[in-house]
């Protein structure tokens, strides 16, 4: 690892400003990521702004009856939060099926959702990679890619984004809030990302990951009122039990009124770039009967745009099986 400046900041304004004075700098939160890439040189900032004293870490109820959770706040105590496995259940378990529990006791929120890939090509760099190395190639497309993207994909990537919370998140039309120092003569700038918006589409540009502008600090993710959200479920598939990442996953909620959808919400995770929304899935579903094959159908509208590459198909599969476990788990449970 090569040196690098370290400073620790007490409040946002300082933060960002610390990113508008120095470009080639990066925020720490947790370090669970970020720490492991500098030490295999994918990363390389020069100075690290240490932003986990923030006054970021707590989770408030709004007044509209959403949440507001600080950029700060651990995955543990965002998964042990009352209001959190009560009325986002999904959310609870998704966090639960991330990482292991000493990560999870450091990890932070805002990390979580600026993670990178775990993409083998990414990770080595004698390898070429335009997500690491704009122009230099993805390997990935001819090589090894059993657990790549399936949906929104493109010849530049075929990596996927990591994140188990980023998917219920996405499910339950999380916003992202962030501060910079764009305002007039440098004063702190706020604003807002749903997360619709927040990760960018692949296309020719993979390394540009998020909607942020340069040097923005995440303070936060604001959970809408969602009541069909405390009827909601997180399904990971993996290698192994614990501690690995996701080859598929489904994040779903489902309202069922006289045997019919009333209201759903769908996003998968493992099979793109971003937690995927499965925006047409729910369209089909909505009105539709809460049965096996209605979700089947839903699933397999959703995922007519796949794309597989010639490793990775069995995923087309995986995530339709899940939608139709996951929403017919849910079912059966609003009829008892």
């Amino acid at each position: 690892m090569r040196e690098f400046g370290y400073q620790r900041v007490f409040d946002v304004s300082g933060a960002v400003a610390q990113l508008a004075a120095d470009p080639g700098a990066r925020y720490l939160g947790g370090g669970t990521n970020l720490v492991d890439l500098m030490k295999t040189g994918v990363e390389r900032p020069a100075r690290l702004v240490d932003v986990s004293r923030l006054p970021l870490g707590r989770i408030e109820t709004r007044e509209d009856g959403g949440l507001h959770i600080g950029a700060t706040v651990t995955n543990s105590e965002l998964a042990a939060h009352p209001e959190v496995r009560s009325r986002y259940p999904a959310l609870t378990q998704a966090v639960l099926a991330g990482a292991s529990g000493q990560l999870r006791n450091v990890a932070t929120v805002g990390g979580n959702l600026l993670q990178r890939t775990r993409c083998g090509y990414f990770g080595d760099v004698t390898q070429p990679c335009n997500k690491r190395e704009p122009g230099s190639g993805c390997p990935a497309v001819a090589g090894e890619h059993r657990n790549h993207a399936i949906l929104g994909a493109s010849e530049h990537c075929v990596a996927v984004h990591p994140s188990d919370m980023g998917v219920a998140l996405a499910a339950f039309d999380a916003v992202v809030t962030y501060e910079t120092a764009d305002g007039p003569g440098g004063a702190p700038s706020r604003g807002e990302l749903p997360m619709a918006d927040f990760y960018t589409p692949v296309g020719s540009t993979p390394h540009v990951e998020t909607a942020l502008p340069s040097g923005a600090l995440i303070t936060g993710v604001t959970l809408p009122p969602a009541p069909v959200a405390a009827h909601s479920r997180y399904r990971k598939v993996r290698e192994r039990a614990s501690y690995a990442f996701a080859i598929g996953s489904v994040a779903a909620a489902l309202d069922v009124r006289e045997g019919s959808v009333h209201e759903v919400r769908l996003a998968f995770g493992a099979v793109a770039s971003r937690p995927w929304r499965a925006r047409e899935a729910e369209r089909v579903l909505t009105g539709a009967p809460a049965d096996a094959a209605g979700f089947a159908a839903a699933a397999d509208a959703e995922l007519a745009a796949a794309a597989p590459l010639s490793g990775n198909g069995y995923k087309v599969t995986l995530i339709r099986n899940l939608v139709v476990a996951v929403l017919t788990e849910l079912s059966e449970g609003a009829s008892r």
